[in-house]
């Protein structure tokens, strides 16, 4: 059976930001989350590590939502840094200890996105540090701006 997808191909210009792609003969994305995602052209891309829930003075929530809310607060500080916000953000990947903290997870990182809706891939993974009950990577897009550059956030 072939499919043939339309991409929203060219981009056309906005705000320079990454738009989504929804393919109907795939099983839909998690909640509103998309299948692939199109970075517009000239756009400066941006690797968030991941981020893990420990503070800067080595203290780690005791809770998986209180470690997720660290973890999102990092990736935010990381992303402003780079001039990004979550806005920006067209794939998250999360590593999450155990399947159990599937619904922490989910309401912990709805509330975060909000409306926004990257790709995403869950895996449950074992961490580096035993405190560690989630890990939270990014990439992001710096927009393009309307004379063709890169923003600086």
């Amino acid at each position: 059976m072939e499919t043939t997808i339309e991409l929203p191909m060219p981009l056309e210009a906005g705000d320079g930001r990454a738009s989504g792609v929804h393919v109907p003969d795939v099983l839909a994305p998690a909640a509103s989350f998309v299948h692939a995602t199109i970075v517009p052209a000239g756009a400066s891309l941006v690797f968030v590590s991941g981020q893990v829930p420990e503070d800067v003075d080595g203290s780690v929530p005791d809770t998986f939502a209180g470690q997720a809310r660290l973890a999102w607060r990092n990736v935010e500080r990381t992303l402003a840094a780079a001039g990004c916000t979550l806005d920006d953000v067209f794939k998250v990947t999360m590593y999450v200890r155990d399947r159990r903290y599937r619904e922490d997870n989910r309401l912990v990182r709805n509330k975060v996105l909000g409306s926004r809706t990257p790709a995403l891939t869950v895996i449950v993974a074992d961490h580096w540090d035993e405190r560690w009950l989630i890990e939270i990577e990014v990439i992001a897009t710096r927009p393009v701006t309307k004379g063709g550059g890169v923003s600086n956030g």
